[in-house]
């Protein structure tokens, strides 16, 4: 039976990557006054020197903007403004700020299923911004623990569930990227709950799970969490 359920925080429980969307918008013009954006490949180039930096910046808002300043630097040999590098830092400190806006029916939907089993929310990002964003959410006294992880790895959810003394096989993973969310937990046993969000960060859409995998189920938003996890429950009861 399933004993735990993880829920993931960004695009999951409350509304994150638009903010990111649109400064990589604001970025995309601001270099757009020094090179010629499609030729440039400027969100491409984004991307890669954002891949590349994950390492040491890690996730968020912050490694975001600084990854901002180095493109910028790059694509335009040096020749950015002060005040437009302004502008970038500008943008990252937007994100940080925005407002913590909950996704339609997931307060009643956590809800729901902490009635019948304990619940934990992993999430991956900055420690503050993302303390900041559980603290804002009014969720927090819903969970059993909360884990605000680097990367989200077979390891990380190995160590969540030594310390929550759950087995893999009796945990289900509720989140919108198959790479982070789902395709670690089922590579130890466990069960995923995929809740695509509208729009999803590149470097999310790369992961290796198979379509129609038996431990993973997807549904449309948080009305369907609940019986996705009766059908896991029944399943594990097996």
């Amino acid at each position: 039976m399933i004993e735990l359920v993880g829920f993931d925080g960004d695009d999951t429980l409350w509304h994150s990557e638009g903010y990111y969307q649109h400064a990589a918008g604001a970025f995309q013009r601001i270099v757009g006054a020094y090179v010629d954006v499609a030729d440039a490949s400027v969100r491409s180039r984004l991307h890669a020197v954002e891949r590349r930096n994950l390492a040491l910046f890690g996730y968020g808002a912050k490694g975001m903007a600084l990854s901002m300043i180095e493109t910028a630097i790059e694509l335009t040999g040096g020749a950015i403004a002060a005040r437009d590098i302004h502008r970038i830092v500008e943008l990252g400190r937007a994100i940080l700020d925005h407002p913590v806006e909950l996704l339609d029916g997931i307060r009643a939907a956590v809800e729901d299923v902490a009635a019948r089993h304990r619940i934990v929310l992993v999430t991956k990002g900055d420690l503050f911004h993302q303390e900041r964003k559980v603290e804002q959410s009014g969720l927090a006294g819903l969970f059993h623990r909360i884990e605000i992880v680097s990367e989200k790895d077979d390891r990380s959810y190995a160590r969540v569930l030594a310390e929550c003394a759950v087995e893999a096989p009796a945990f289900a993973m509720v989140g919108n990227s198959l790479r982070s969310d789902i395709e670690p937990v089922i590579g130890l046993g466990g069960w995923g709950i995929h809740m695509p969000y509208h729009v999803t960060w590149e470097h999310e859409l790369q992961h290796g799970v198979e379509s129609g995998h038996p431990r993973v189920a997807t549904v449309d938003g948080p009305a369907g969490i609940a019986a996705a996890l009766a059908v896991f429950d029944a399943e594990s009861r097996g």
